[in-house]
C-alpha cells in the first residue's frame, strides 16, 4: 500500500525560500561594503533637473560728484554769458553796415551816422563789460576779467578806427584794418567768455 503525500509538489516551497535567502544575502553584502569603505548610497533620480545656483551679481556704486557754485559766480557767468551774444550782435551790425557800404547800398552820411552809433555802442559794451565783474574773493575770475576788460577797450578803439578809415582820404585801406581788428578782437573777447565759463563749471 503506498503512502499518502498530502503536498503533490513539494519542492514550490523551496523556491520562496531561496528568493529571499538571495536577497537577505545581497543586502547583507550590499551594507558591508559601503560600511568598509565609507560609501554614501545614493539613490538617482534622472528625471531631476539640475539646478546651478546663480552668483550673486556684483552691487555697482556709481559716484558722481555736485559742485555747487557760489551765487555770486554764478551771477556773473550769466551777466558774461549775456554779454557774449551782445558782441555777437554789434560785430553783426557792423559788419552788414559796412558790407553795405562796400555795396554801395548807402549813402556816406548813412554810413558816417551808422559808424558814429558803432563807436556809442562800444563805449557802452565797455562799461557793460567792466562793471560789476565778478565777486572780489575770486582771484581767478578777477584776473580772467581784466583781461576781458582789456579786450573790450581794444573794440571800443577799433570802432573809432573805423570811422576814422570811413572818413579817410585812401580807397579803404584803413578802414579794412580796422575791421579786421575789430572782428579778431570780438572773436578773442567771446572765447575769453567761453573759457571762463567752461573753467568755472568744470573745476
Amino acid at each position: 500500500m503506498e503512502n499518502f503525500n498530502p503536498d503533490p509538489k513539494p519542492g514550490r516551497l523551496i523556491l520562496p525560500l531561496v528568493l529571499v535567502g538571495m536577497i537577505a544575502t545581497t543586502y547583507t553584502f550590499i551594507n558591508r561594503v559601503t560600511t568598509n569603505n565609507n560609501l554614501e548610497v545614493i539613490n538617482v533620480d534622472s528625471n531631476i533637473e539640475q539646478v546651478v545656483p546663480e552668483e550673486p551679481l556684483e552691487e555697482t556704486t556709481t559716484t558722481s560728484t555736485t559742485t555747487t557754485l557760489p551765487e555770486g559766480v554764478v551771477t556773473y557767468l550769466e551777466e558774461i554769458q549775456a554779454e557774449k551774444i551782445q558782441s555777437i550782435e554789434l560785430g553783426k551790425k557792423v559788419l552788414e553796415t559796412n558790407q553795405r557800404w562796400d555795396d554801395k547800398n548807402t549813402t556816406y552820411q548813412e554810413a558816417q551816422q551808422e559808424f558814429e552809433a558803432f563807436i556809442e555802442d562800444a563805449e557802452q559794451f565797455v562799461s557793460t563789460i567792466s562793471e560789476p565783474g565778478p565777486p572780489s574773493s575770486n582771484a581767478s575770475l578777477l584776473s580772467n576779467h581784466e583781461e576781458l576788460k582789456v579786450l573790450v577797450n581794444l573794440i571800443y578803439e577799433d570802432s573809432v578806427e573805423l570811422l576814422e578809415g570811413l572818413t579817410a582820404p585812401d580807397t579803404g585801406e584803413r578802414r579794412s584794418s580796422a575791421l579786421n581788428s575789430f572782428n579778431s578782437n570780438l572773436e578773442s573777447l567771446q572765447q575769453k567768455i567761453e573759457e571762463i565759463i567752461a573753467s568755472s563749471t568744470s573745476s
